[in-house]
């Protein structure tokens, strides 16, 4: 068999109705509000119902990424499967892609191979609309804001120190900085501006954080969009905003059925960075996932230091959750890079540079077992080029530390591919955890930031440069010191370094920068050159991707 792209494979398998999905996934159809035959929103008030069960929550993530690729969406899609085909009722629950990274560095994200979310094509462009709500919500308070100023400034605000940025979902670095309200009286007041990626909105994460349409309401209206001349703090709820962005957003909060290959229920709704936000689909979807299914498996994005940290120190933490077992996805070629293989030559064995790379997935896997005891899975996404030697040498290692490894081949058969992985995560969860946090929100901003360093990355500690410190004062005076820290920093290494492979020591994390966002409920801490508005490569996928003369799209991954 000749080898197929995920888009080809995802057309060739024929879709269930939306509506056999729900009857799968135990959905009422007054519950369900149809966007074509394959898509659905679930009305949220699903929730109010069968209140008493929960089932168990399964958390995917993996080790730092390389170019080699890690495979975490088509990992937690083929685990998915893999539990159904044992005749387990499960749920999978994702986050949706941003169209900037569709058309930018890699293609589609709803999986691949046989692990995928279909109708993939749509899911990866304009989906059900979530993207454009919140992002027209954001450029509504940016417009209210600005028109505020503009009429007269009765709030009194600082146009130079108004923190609220416009948002595009697109990949469009030209828009980074720009100076808008240029042009005479008429055409807005002058000033500084610039543009972020909608998925890094903090619309985004307080849509991902909320927990119905009244506490969705209530987080808009906390949003600080800027300070007054005396340093005072000026909210969306200031400005009478937060109506209007919730009318916007009604619909958006409804988490989005769709289906398997294999035709598993998953809900797949909001979509964070996982770099500069919190990196996590919606509460609401991860509830309902619980709510609907025995298991519930979930995914949070990039590295377990990004996605899995702030799935259990912020996520777990608002909306009362607790995981009942993590799936460490690694692949033997990544493993290799972090060992110092130069990608070209990934396909050879060599025992050597994987036994370099090794810390890196031992310190992840140690984390959840030892800082969040949590019980922990290896998840080998199996490559054709991998040798027993190097699988052999990989369980051997993890073995050490108590955790076992399933190769997973999903992406090569399915669901039938993870069997071997569902059985041994069916195991884990029956096992007792005592969950805990890797640091308690008492402590004051700079000792949470260094538990993290300390705890999460195994660094010696945080810097925080003298404008941080500041930053870090005032906050703590406006009462926002006990929130959680979301911590942006580059997903390649687990130092704010991103040529630090592996599993580094001895190195501190400078944070720049600590920005409030009080809707969302968590302190974002910039280290690196982190930008919360990507660029495009030189080649972008966009140049690849094209649709025939019967509306058929190729090229998307």
């Amino acid at each position: 068999m000749g080898y197929k792209s995920d888009i080809e494979i995802a057309q060739e398998t024929e879709m269930l109705p939306v509506d056999e999905i729900a009857k799968t996934a135990g959905i009422d159809e007054k519950y369900l509000e149809h966007y074509g035959k394959y898509k659905a929103k679930i009305d949220y008030n699903l929730l109010r119902e069968n209140e008493g069960k929960n089932g168990k929550l399964i958390l995917v993530t993996a080790i730092n990424p390389t170019p080699a690729g890690e495979g975490k969406t088509t990992t937690t899609v083929g685990l998915a499967d893999g539990m159904r085909k044992l005749g387990k009722n499960v749920m999978v629950a994702l986050r949706e892609p941003s169209l900037g990274p569709v058309f930018g560095v890699k293609g589609g994200a709803a999986g691949g191979g046989y692990a995928q979310v279909v109708p993939m094509e749509d899911i990866n462009l304009h989906f059900t609309g979530d993207m454009h709500a919140i992002g027209a919500a954001n450029n509504l308070l940016a417009a209210m804001l600005d028109n505020h100023i503009y009429q007269g400034n009765a709030l009194n605000i600082d146009p130079r120190r108004i923190t609220w940025r416009r948002c595009v979902d697109m990949n469009d670095r030209q828009l980074r900085f720009v100076t808008d309200g240029l042009g005479g009286r008429v055409n807005g007041v002058p000033r500084e501006d610039g543009y972020d990626i909608t998925v890094a909105s903090e619309i985004m994460a307080v849509l991902c954080l909320a927990s119905d349409i009244v506490d969705l309401k209530a987080r808009l209206a906390r949003i600080i969009v800027g300070y007054t001349y005396d340093e005072k703090p000026v909210t969306a709820g200031d400005l009478h905003a937060q109506g209007a962005m919730t009318a916007l957003l009604k619909d958006a909060l409804k988490p989005n059925l769709v289906q398997t290959l294999e035709h598993t229920p998953a809900i797949v709704h909001g979509g964070p960075f996982a770099n500069i936000a919190h990196g996590c689909n919606s509460v609401i979807a991860t509830k309902m996932a619980m709510r609907l299914g025995d298991y519930a498996v979930t995914e949070a994005g990039f590295g377990a230091d990004l996605g899995a940290e702030k799935f259990l120190d912020i996520k777990c933490r608002m909306a009362g959750l607790t995981p009942s077992a993590v799936v460490m996805v690694a692949t033997v070629r990544a493993l290799k890079s972090h060992g110092g293989v130069a990608k070209a030559d990934l396909n050879n064995e060599n025992l050597e540079a994987l036994e370099a790379g090794l810390p890196n997935l031992l310190q992840h896997v140690q984390n959840i077992k030892e800082v969040y005891k949590l019980p922990c899975v290896v998840a080998i996404n199996a490559f054709p080029t991998d040798t027993k030697a190097e699988l052999d040498l990989v369980e051997r290692k993890c073995k050490e530390l108590g955790v076992n490894v399933a190769l997973s081949e999903v992406w090569a058969k399915g669901g039938e591919g993870g069997i071997e992985l569902a059985k041994e995560v069916i195991r884990l969860v029956e096992e007792p955890n005592d969950f805990s946090f890797s640091y308690g929100l008492d402590l004051s901003i700079e000792e949470k930031l260094d538990a993290i360093v300390k705890n999460v990355y195994h660094g010696d500690g945080v810097i925080l440069t003298a404008n941080a410190k500041k930053q870090a004062a005032q906050l703590t005076e406006l009462g926002f010191d006990k929130c959680p820290i979301c911590v942006a920093k580059t997903q390649y290494s687990f130092s704010d370094d991103a040529s630090l492979k592996g599993a580094p020591k001895g190195f501190t994390v400078t944070v720049r920068n600590l920005k409030i966002s009080a809707g969302a409920g968590f302190i974002v801490a910039l280290t690196g050159d982190i930008m919360t508005m990507p660029g495009l490569p030189k080649v972008p996928a966009a140049e690849k991707i094209d649709v025939d003369e019967t509306g058929k799209i190729s090229g998307l991954f």
